[in-house]
This record gives structure tokens, C-alpha cells and sequence, in this order.
């Protein structure tokens, strides 16, 4: 049976619109025209060959899909003198050895994810690789779920909820060790951890920003916010950092999950029900407090080895938060409201 996508508690944006999602998955073993294909023959447009490691797949039902090797060096016009250009391709060429194909799709709304997993099995039956086909794939799922609010308490909310599931996202996910070796998606320290999980820990928006960037000055974060903050206060940001790499958008980016293409046991749903919990959490507040304190303790006493078991069981008491995480969901429309129905 396939497993449903869930619900996050707010569908709408500040904007009162349908909130969307945009996907970036990293493959190997299939090249961009391939991958460029699987998007048409799902979903329609016209293909655009630029070179051969970016394609470009437009006016589909879903919108634009970009799909290119993961390194700037090889498309002309990215990363450096035009006067290379001409050896852009060798680089691809050579790149595409141990760099990972990305196809980015367009934000799409939630009701649409479930087409998004067409496109992965789509993939895999045309041989693309994921994250355990091999030590050398360091391999990432990227979800970018854009925001139902623009204030400071709901971005610190959702940081809080997710500093708190870390340590259990990890374990779920398993994730590979060598994403974990190559610092792009590095945990956050435990001091700053403890810090923003503390109940007593309510700045503003600009002094969240702040605290961040003194505590985390890289992009290289497992939830990375530093596109959110150049969204909502881009001069605060651009005077700490000067990071080309970041692009503002009114979205949270989730970085941790790995790109298990290679088993046709893995769905984007799992990973993606996974971040409604933190949603889900990130909605009530008592509760983020009370979690907070215990994990406050935790830290101090060195005792959080144990955290992942802790939130299992406070998941199976919290059905309205961790139900249908692991495919349990009810379909679309049940009894139980909003916070259970599924897609």
C-alpha cells in the first residue's frame, strides 16, 4: 500500500494561498537527458538541452524541473571565467564520476507531492542510483516547505521542535555515514541547542537571526535557515555573510534526509511525514515547553544517548503528532481532523 503524504497543521501562507514544497534530489548512474525525460513523459513540457549535464524541462502540469550535475564548474556561466566554458563539458565529464545529478522540481502544493513520488519511481526504474548504492554517494533529499507565517515566534517554534526530533530524525532516517563525514548536513552544536530549547528562550526575530549566525555560520546546518533569513531580513544577513550559495525564499530547508533511490522500499512520503511532525510539534506550545525543560536536563546530565527512545515514547502517546509517521495514517477526510488526514 502506498504510503500517504500527511498534513501539516497550517495549509496556508501569510499570502492566504495553498502553502508549497519544492523537492531537490540527488542521483547518480542516469544523466540529465534521461532524468529529463522521466519529468515529460509524467508530467508534459518541453525539454531543453543546455548542455549535456543541465536540462531544463518547461510548462509541465507541475511547473519548471531543473536537472544538472551537482557542480557549478561544469555548466558555462556558473562559478567562474567565460574563458573556461569551452572546458565545461570534460568537467562534467570527469564530475559526473563521483558528483550526484540533481533534478529540482517546481514548488508544488502539498495535494501534488504524492506526483512527486511518480517521478521517483520513474527514476529508478530507469537505473538511477541513490545514497546506498554506494560509500561514495553522499546523496541528499531536500525539502523546502514554504512557511505559513513570516513572525519571529513561528520560525523559532519550528527551530525548537526540530533541534527537539534531531537525535530521533537521525536514527529514523539512518542516516548514511558518509552525508554525515561530509559536513553538509552537520548537526547543530549542543550548546546552542540547549540554548533555543530552553522554555525561557523567547527573542525577537532579529535576535534569533543573530544568535544563529554567531552559533552557526555555515549553510552546511541539517535544517539550514539561512534562506528564510535573507527572506525576511536580508540586510541583517547579507552584513554577517557573503555566501553567493544563498538564495532568499520564504522557505524552511530540510537537508537531512538521504536520496534512497536505489531501494524501492523508500518513498519522499516517509521522509516528508517525518518533517510534519516537526510541524506538528512546532504548533503547540505547552508542549514544545515541557519537552524543552526535559531535554534541557537531559543535555546537562549527559544523558541524551537515550533521546531518540524518550521521543519515541512520547510519540506513541501523541498520536495527533507521531500517527501515520510510519504508514498508519487514516485516508484523507477521517474522523480524527485535520492534523491526521493525509494526501
Amino acid at each position: 500500500m502506498t504510503q500517504p503524504f500527511l498534513l501539516p497543521p497550517l495549509l496556508t501562507t501569510p499570502r492566504n494561498t495553498p502553502r508549497r514544497v519544492g523537492v531537490e534530489l540527488e542521483f547518480a548512474d542516469l544523466d540529465a537527458p534521461s532524468a529529463a525525460a522521466c519529468v515529460r513523459e509524467l508530467f508534459g513540457g518541453t525539454v531543453t538541452v543546455e548542455n549535456p549535464h543541465r536540462c531544463l524541462v518547461a510548462g509541465t502540469r507541475l511547473g519548471d524541473f531543473t536537472v544538472e550535475l551537482d557542480m557549478r564548474s561544469a555548466h558555462p556561466g556558473k562559478g567562474g571565467s567565460k574563458v573556461l566554458d569551452p572546458l565545461r563539458p570534460l568537467w562534467g565529464n570527469i564530475g559526473s564520476l563521483v558528483m550526484p545529478f540533481e533534478i529540482a522540481t517546481p514548488p508544488v502544493t502539498i495535494d501534488r507531492l504524492p506526483d512527486l513520488e511518480a517521478l521517483a519511481s520513474c527514476l529508478r526504474g530507469r537505473g538511477a542510483a541513490g545514497t546506498e548504492a554506494s560509500p561514495l554517494f553522499a546523496f541528499g533529499l531536500h525539502l523546502n516547505p514554504e512557511v505559513a507565517r513570516a513572525d519571529g515566534d513561528y520560525v523559532l517554534d519550528h527551530l525548537k521542535a526540530f533541534l527537539l526530533l534531531a537525535p530521533w530524525l537521525r536514527r529514523e532516517i539512518r542516516v548514511d555515514p558518509t552525508r554525515r563525514l561530509s559536513g553538509f548536513i552537520a548537526s547543530f552544536p549542543l550548546p546552542y541547542a540547549a540554548k533555543v530549547t530552553d522554555p525561557g528562550y523567547r527573542p525577537g526575530l532579529g535576535t534569533l537571526i543573530d544568535d544563529y549566525l554567531a552559533d552557526n555560520p555555515t549553510r552546511n546546518r541539517e535544517l539550514d535557515l539561512f534562506p528564510l533569513f535573507a527572506h525576511l531580513d536580508r540586510d541583517r544577513l547579507a552584513a554577517a555573510l557573503a555566501d553567493p550559495h544563498v538564495r532568499p525564499r520564504p522557505t524552511f530547508h530540510y537537508r537531512l534526509p538521504n536520496a534512497r533511490l536505489s531501494d524501492p522500499g523508500w518513498s519522499l512520503a516517509a521522509d516528508w511525514n517525518r518533517w510534519v511532525a516537526v510541524e506538528r510539534l512546532a504548533a503547540d506550545r505547552p508542549l514544545l515547553d515541557r519537552l524543552g525543560a526535559a531535554y534541557r536536563g537531559a543535555a546537562d546530565g549527559q544523558a541524551l544517548a537515550a533521546w531518540p527512545e524518550r521521543i519515541d515514547a512520547f510519540l506513541a502517546e501523541r498520536p495527533d503528532i507521531g500517527g501515520g509517521i510510519h504508514g498508519d495514517a487514516p485516508a484523507s477526510g477521517a474522523a480524527d481532523g485535520p492534523a491526521r488526514q493525509a494526501v
